[in-house]
């Protein structure tokens, strides 16, 4: 049975990451037109345009999910010390908690897709930030908040008894990550299809996560 689910989550993620990869290729040829700032090229120009025009921009929801980030921040920084304080412990990296270790993995398996994406620029921003185009795709703080939160909720469930205190924070969390994805999308500052970009391959990397976690 475990084989069974493990198998099932490991074609799952392996959609999701390959549905990412042909949307970012459609999202860099079809219907690519400059109604970005400064005449800068987008595609599915028609949609992005449309879905733009009805949240327009709000840079105070921009803000406040922009120092929200800093949450999932703190996240990735308490299970680094998790794992640093279990290794000096047990004296060993190879004694700290498996999921521990696949944890660090994860996080700088998003650490180095934030900088291909920086480098490797599909869109711009549909806004300039202080008089500048900054990249938009894929949506860096939905990449961090939709890997973080339910990865951390992952390590959560396994740490903590089941109790009214454990259900109220795993629903704080998933509320936040909606919060802030819905944030990012309504306050204008990215396109509708750096946000579809950063669902996809956080969906693909946290099933994958969940997966490999599972193997041992």
């Amino acid at each position: 049975m475990k084989k069974k689910q493990i198998g099932r989550e490991l074609i799952l993620s392996a959609v999701l990451l390959t549905a990412f990869v042909l949307w970012t290729e459609l999202v860099r040829m079809v219907d690519l037109q400059p109604i970005g700032p400064l005449e800068s090229s987008v595609g599915f120009a028609k949609t992005n345009g449309f879905v733009h025009s009805l949240t327009g921009t709000n840079m105070l929801l921009y803000t406040i999910t922009d120092w929200l980030g800093f949450v999932a921040v703190a996240f990735v920084a308490g299970f680094g010390i998790l794992g640093l304080v279990q290794w000096i412990k047990r004296k060993s990296i190879l004694k700290v908690d498996y999921s521990i270790l696949i944890l660090g993995l994860f996080y700088i398996t998003i650490f180095a897709v934030y900088l291909l994406f920086e480098g490797v620029v599909i869109n711009y921003r549909p806004v300039l930030i202080n008089g500048h185009l900054e990249a938009s795709y894929p949506s860096s703080t939905t990449l961090l908040v939709f890997c973080v939160m339910p990865t951390a909720v992952i390590q959560l469930k396994s740490r903590m008894n089941k109790s009214i205190l454990r259900t109220c924070l795993m629903t704080v969390m998933y509320a936040f990550t909606v919060f802030m994805i819905g944030g990012r999308l309504i306050s204008g500052v990215h396109w509708i299809t750096d946000i579809i970009g950063s669902i996809l391959i956080s969906a693909g990397l946290v099933v994958l996560y969940r997966a490999i976690i599972r193997i041992k």
